[in-house]
């Protein structure tokens, strides 16, 4: 018979809490299963009174609340995002116009392949701003791993128009090179030129720190290239008063076909991280990232990680990989602690991960890095923990990498 007071975290095989003595009846305590091990995998444990019917915990987990509170603070992103586009385009549009102006006033190919590439801008920042609306959508039936994709294209777009505009600026730089004109009302027009790249370097270093909070391709694509014509201009401004000191006007030829140059190493950039993203090609960033966050919430219980992936897609992160329990693990218990692991994901990323895990039931080979005591299953002693980086976590399984197998002392 069970004594007054035991703990009902006791569990018989079947995993149902031990009843009070009179209830329970006539007990074979070969085939109870010890509290120590019940304990080890987090059972609750509560005193259950003689006479009393006791009342088992329910699993600890994290809040709806907690959720909701992710959930919000991806909206709030979205539409941050997207108030910092809408001034993007407004601004985009307002300096190309005094871009134009300024060409007019004083003949200048200089400015011209400047203005040109505010053209560029401008177009670029209304296909970020379509993105960004697009990429916010969540899943749905028709994609269920939701709109993220739309920011590689955009970004891509953006870097071939740029390259093709470099090709106008190369041609009208050709022409006053070997033609050189005079320049009207110069002085006025490099005010208006350095006005305007002041404007766009302060816009595009707010985009570009912008979108690395948010972590947004698409926001920081556009920041880039305000930047880069923010830089263009000061090169011009430069260059222009060269011209004005020499009187070598041939060198605004020169200026505008640097100029060129420089836009075409850009929009070959934005073109390969395209590409990258839409590949899904292997972000080493991203997935340190994400071993140090297994590493900093690792149990004992979690005997190792092997075939980790993660890709991006706008501000989502997809993530899948084997997670290796004790093979006695209940199934429910197993299940706990893979939400305990998409809550930590969910906190990190802000609620914009999808988290993909397998679970492994433990081998023998996995006996030198496992920590769980007294394993009726061990075939062989612990060594201590198998440190969990990049390199290990990546591959397939524990035999593929030549890492060592385990940390001595059990460092982590």
């Amino acid at each position: 018979m069970i004594a007054a007071g035991l703990r009902a975290g006791t569990y018989f095989e079947t995993g149902q809490p031990i009843l009070p003595a009179e209830k329970a009846g006539p007990i074979d305590f070969q085939n109870v299963r010890p509290l120590d091990k019940l304990l080890e995998y987090g059972a609750p444990t509560i005193t259950c009174p003689l006479g009393e019917t006791p009342l088992v915990e329910p699993p600890t987990s994290h809040t709806s609340a907690e959720a909701a509170a992710a959930a919000q603070m991806a909206r709030s992103a979205a539409r941050t995002g997207l108030a910092a586009m809408f001034v993007a385009v407004g601004l985009s549009v307002a300096l190309m116009g005094l871009k134009f102006y300024a060409y007019a006033i004083t003949g200048s190919s200089a400015i011209l392949s400047d203005a040109l590439e505010s053209i560029i801008n401008v177009v670029a920042a209304g296909l970020a701003l379509g993105s960004v609306l697009l990429s916010s959508k969540p899943p749905d039936e028709s994609h269920p791993y939701g709109h993220g994709k739309i920011e590689y294209f955009s970004a891509g777009f953006e870097g071939a128009l740029i390259v093709l505009a470099a090709a106008g600026i190369f041609w009208q730089g050709a022409q006053h090179i070997l033609i050189p004109r005079p320049f009207p009302n110069l002085s006025f027009g490099l005010v208006i030129l350095g006005g305007v790249g002041l404007v766009n370097f302060a816009m595009g270093l707010a985009l570009v720190r912008l979108g690395r909070r948010l972590q947004s391709l698409v926001l920081q694509a556009d920041g880039k290239h305000l930047l880069s014509d923010a830089y263009t201009s000061g090169g011009v401004l430069v260059g222009l008063l060269l011209v004005a000191l020499s009187g070598w006007n041939w060198l605004d030829g020169v200026v505008a076909c640097l100029v060129g140059v420089s836009i075409v190493v850009i929009g070959a950039r934005l073109v390969r991280e395209s590409f990258s993203g839409l590949m899904n090609e292997a972000n080493p960033a991203l997935l340190e990232e994400i071993c140090g966050l297994l590493d900093k919430h690792r149990k004992d219980m979690w005997i190792d990680v092997h075939r980790l992936r993660a890709w991006k897609s706008g501000n989502r992160v997809h993530i899948d990989f084997h997670l290796i329990l004790p093979k006695d693990l209940p199934l429910e218990r197993g299940h706990r602690e893979v939400k305990e692991l998409e809550a930590v994901f969910g906190s990190h990323f802000s609620g914009g991960a999808d988290v993909l895990i397998h679970l492994d039931p433990c081998t023998n080979g996995e006996c030198p890095i496992c920590h769980k005591d007294a394993c009726e299953h061990r075939g062989q002693a612990s060594a201590g923990h198998r440190a969990w980086r990049r390199e290990t976590l990546t591959c397939e399984s524990l035999s593929d990498t030549d890492q060592p197998r385990a940390e001595k002392g059990g460092e982590r």
